[in-house]
């Protein structure tokens, strides 16, 4: 009787452990997302399997082009997967062209699909508070982003972690490039 009530006490202490280290894990240092949709189509694809690191921004700040996962703020449990563009302070602005300005000076970058169509809310100067940050999709023109008032300016305390390695499918699976 000693043996079983030993060996209950055991697996109980056991799963404690192991439920406590799983929750750390997932609250402080990763977890795993699904993309849904074509918005950072062809960096992210429908369906991949990621792994979100919650602990570098803890140490570092975000970076420009670095792709974060953020809470869609009107739909419970969405969330958004997007590259960061503007940076705390700057100002941004996008032209008729797709040209993206930051404080006056186009961005040279290669990670949009294609040539914007709509710079949305961004055809007028927008200037980022100290704490915010704009984030286009990669795929310009099918992308819910900064420049739709709905997602608008992201705040740094809403940045849930940065997308870190794509482990599904297995053929693309590797680390992210961000940079």
């Amino acid at each position: 009787m000693k043996k079983i009530v030993k060996e209950l006490l055991d697996t109980s202490i056991y799963l404690l452990v192991v439920l406590v280290l799983t929750y750390l894990v997932i609250t402080f240092v990763g977890q795993r997302t699904q993309v849904s949709g074509s918005s950072m189509e062809t960096t992210l694809s429908d369906e991949d399997n990621l792994i979100v690191d919650k602990i570098s921004y803890r140490f570092s700040e975000p970076k420009r082009f670095d792709i974060i996962v953020f809470p869609f703020e009107y739909e419970e449990d969405t969330y958004y997967i997007k590259r960061i563009i503007g940076m705390p302070g700057e100002r941004v602005q996008i032209d008729g062209e797709g040209n993206i300005y930051i404080d006056g000076e186009v961005l040279e970058e290669s990670y949009g699909r294609e040539i914007m169509e709509s710079p949305g809310r961004a055809w007028e100067e927008i200037t980022l508070a100290e704490d915010e940050y704009f984030v286009l999709g990669d795929n310009r023109n099918h992308s819910s982003d900064s420049r739709d008032p709905s997602v608008g300016n992201i705040k740094r305390k809403d940045i849930i972690g940065r997308a870190f390695l794509r482990i599904w499918p297995f053929e693309k699976f590797g680390i992210l490039r961000h940079q």
